[in-house]
């Protein structure tokens, strides 16, 4: 599974935790990722997508075509995830 997002690209943070006695050891701050479903009527297909909880909400509020249009845009890797973008009449 992909660890970003591919609406927001939000990725993992890296830091220190902090023990009681304050001894520091590297620590991950994982995004909070689902892999989901979204229906593209524009298609008659679905398509999956590694998205966080705020991409969830990014794609209810734009839609899902448009979100899919800007990632096809701007990921080179789209393509190959997401295909070209079949005209379906």
């Amino acid at each position: 599974m992909a660890t970003y997002c591919e609406v927001t690209g939000r990725r993992p943070g890296f830091g220190r935790a902090v023990s009681h006695s304050h001894r520091r050891t590297s620590r991950r701050f994982d995004p909070n990722l689902q892999t989901k479903r979204f229906w593209l009527p524009s298609e008659h297909r679905w398509i999956r997508l590694t998205v966080s909880t705020k991409g969830i909400k990014t794609i209810d509020v734009q839609g899902i075509e448009a979100v899919v249009a800007r990632i096809r845009a701007t990921d080179p890797d789209a393509r190959r995830r997401l295909g070209a973008g079949r005209a379906v009449a």
